[in-house]
């Protein structure tokens, strides 16, 4: 295939509203995966930026979705509401977008309400806990499997788990140890348990049957790993202490 046309296939593929539309999953606290919104009425962050440079690169403009959680961003991955995405990967998903290379490996653990007695897994895995996670997330689906005694309960929003750990209404939460430690800096008296429960791993992925999307998205991730720019995104988004924690493919 010639260049010309082959970069015309790529953008009909990969953009064809003329536009690369971002899928992103709101949160106050951002990170990696989530982002948040700035005051003037947009978004920012890691996928914000990653998506604008990766628009920049094909010559077409960029446009965010939002959504609550990853969950909504994997439901609509074959409606064709989305063309590019960075998500925690997992089995389940794999069955439902296409991955390229991880940029992210974050260590899952919960942060206990204000005067819990629970200081590590043993001591939160109780009949009658209450564990708050993010609905239809690779954590929640840990949290479920590695709690026998204790209830996990699935929320829509990080703000709205937020409030029920500060209201004392759920004894924990489930997340990376990274969002955990910003919450516990916002909510005197809780804690983040030291142990690891499960590895979460974030990808940049696009929908099933998009090989030259894949192409493109796994060339332009192992280069911004490579070069800088995914460093970049992290520094300008609060994340200058956080370690690149990359796997290129």
């Amino acid at each position: 295939m010639a260049g010309p046309a082959r970069a015309d296939a790529l953008k009909d593929e990969i953009a064809p509203t003329g536009k690369l539309r971002v899928a992103i999953a709101i949160s106050p606290a951002g990170g990696a995966f989530w982002s948040t919104r700035t005051e003037a009425g947009g978004y920012a962050g890691v996928p914000v930026d990653l998506g604008r440079e990766m628009a920049a690169q094909l010559g077409v403009g960029v446009e965010y979705v939002a959504h609550q959680n990853s969950g909504q961003i994997v439901d609509a991955a074959a409606k064709g509401s989305w063309d590019i995405t960075f998500l925690p990967k997992d089995p389940e998903r794999e069955t439902k977008m296409l991955f390229g290379p991880i940029y992210e490996v974050a260590d899952a653990t919960y942060i206990v309400k204000a005067g819990s007695t629970a200081t590590d897994f043993q001591t939160l895995d109780q009949p009658g806990v209450k564990v708050a996670a993010v609905n239809n997330t690779t954590t929640m689906r840990g949290a479920i499997a590695h709690l026998k005694n204790a209830k996990v309960t699935g929320y829509q929003t990080y703000d709205e788990i937020f409030g029920l750990l500060n209201n004392g209404e759920v004894d924990a939460f489930a997340l990376s140890r990274d969002q955990l430690n910003a919450m516990a800096r916002k909510i005197p008296g809780t804690r983040v348990l030291g142990e690891t429960f499960k590895q979460t791993v974030t990808a940049v992925a696009v929908p099933l049957n998009h090989p030259l999307a894949l192409a493109f998205a796994t060339a332009f991730m192992t280069e911004a790993i490579s070069n800088g720019t995914l460093r970049k995104a992290y520094d300008n988004n609060g994340l200058k202490d956080t370690p690149i924690r990359a796997k290129t493919q």
